[in-house]
């Protein structure tokens, strides 16, 4: 193009394909949504102006931007602080950065924010769970933006993991609580619609409870949103609903701690009356009062390797390898066997 030249506009891209303005700009950030036919003729006027949108400079020149999306359920507490904090790093060593954002553990806003960070030139994106609608895998696919999944793995699945196994970690812990004798177990977690990392827990409590002789149905369940003050709440309810509980399974450390908070207010002694478990060894689950037993997530390791695999994917084209990685059990003191 001619130094004098002016660079072209949407409206320069609309008058050659002989469309309107917003088609265009659909085509570019939602392909999916015009026909073939429609879609070629604004990639032919894109390729004769030589046309570039800012936020699409790598998906129409063919050139990386090489920064990489994260989308996280929450930045409220620090769940996946340390994950996300080694997965930048290593995005660092590889001359990539990060672009993050946060969904409330919302489909919907996780929708807008992958269209969003694809519309943006990530050139891969990591995301969190499996459980999502296909429209958005479709999406991804036709975007060429490749996708991998943390905090889960499951090889059944289509989209790669580098994570653990959420199931079978909590079915672990749970059998050791149940070999200390609890019989009656609560479980406070976070909604299980639309969150397959939640509904994985509460099936590996019910799993080491069939695998004992107890009746999964027996478990119960209190649903809520993840927050100190919200296991605080749930604690209570669980209690007044269920008295006869000895062992109470959080979805999270930031439950258990609420749950510990409230134990403390109504005078309940734990782990003596009763006994509550995390999930996640954050460090909040270590300087608690008593120190929270838990399950420790491989937060970093899991970080720094999906940086690795999707570093490598971008820059070389390299096949990412799904990867399990152990989640270990850590007791502390919230947790001892029922007394006689």
């Amino acid at each position: 193009m001619a130094k004098d030249q002016p660079t072209p506009t949407l409206q320069d891209v609309a008058t050659a394909a002989e469309v309107s303005t917003a088609t265009v700009s659909r085509c570019l950030n939602f392909p999916d949504q015009v026909t073939e036919s429609t879609r070629n003729k604004v990639l032919k006027a894109v390729k004769a102006l030589s046309y570039s949108p800012h936020f699409g400079a790598r998906a129409m020149a063919s050139r990386r931007t090489n920064t990489i999306g994260a989308i996280i359920p929450t930045m409220e507490n620090a769940i996946f602080a340390r994950g996300l904090q080694a997965f930048q790093d290593e995005l660092h060593e590889h001359g990539f950065t990060m672009l993050v954002a946060s969904t409330s553990y919302r489909a919907d806003i996780e929708e807008e924010q992958i269209r969003a960070l694809v519309g943006r030139g990530a050139d891969a994106l990591l995301l969190i769970g499996h459980e999502r609608s296909p429209d958005i895998y479709r999406f991804l696919e036709t975007q060429n933006v490749p996708a991998l999944v943390t905090w889960a793995f499951d090889t059944r699945l289509p989209r790669p993991s580098i994570g653990f196994d959420n199931r079978k970690a909590m079915r672990e812990m749970a059998l050791r609580v149940i070999e200390l004798g609890h019989r009656n177990l609560a479980f406070i977690s976070a909604r299980t619609t639309l969150n397959d990392r939640a509904k994985a827990r509460q099936l590996g409590i019910e799993d080491a409870m069939v695998a004992s002789n107890l009746v999964s149905g027996d478990l119960y369940m209190v649903e809520t949103v993840y927050g100190i003050e919200q296991g605080s709440i749930a604690f209570e309810q669980v209690l007044k609903a269920a008295p006869q509980t000895t062992a109470i399974f959080c979805g999270n450390d930031v439950l258990g701690v609420g749950a510990l908070r409230r134990a403390r207010e109504m005078g309940v002694r734990v782990p003596e009356d009763v006994s509550i478990i995390g999930f996640d060894d954050i460090d909040l689950a270590e300087i608690a009062y008593p120190a929270l037993t838990t399950v420790h997530v491989p937060h970093r390791e899991m970080g720094r390797r999906a940086g690795k695999a999707l570093a490598e994917l971008v820059t070389n084209g390299t096949s990412i390898e799904a990867i399990e990685l152990d989640a270990s059990l850590v007791f502390r003191d919230t947790l001892a066997p029922v007394k006689n």
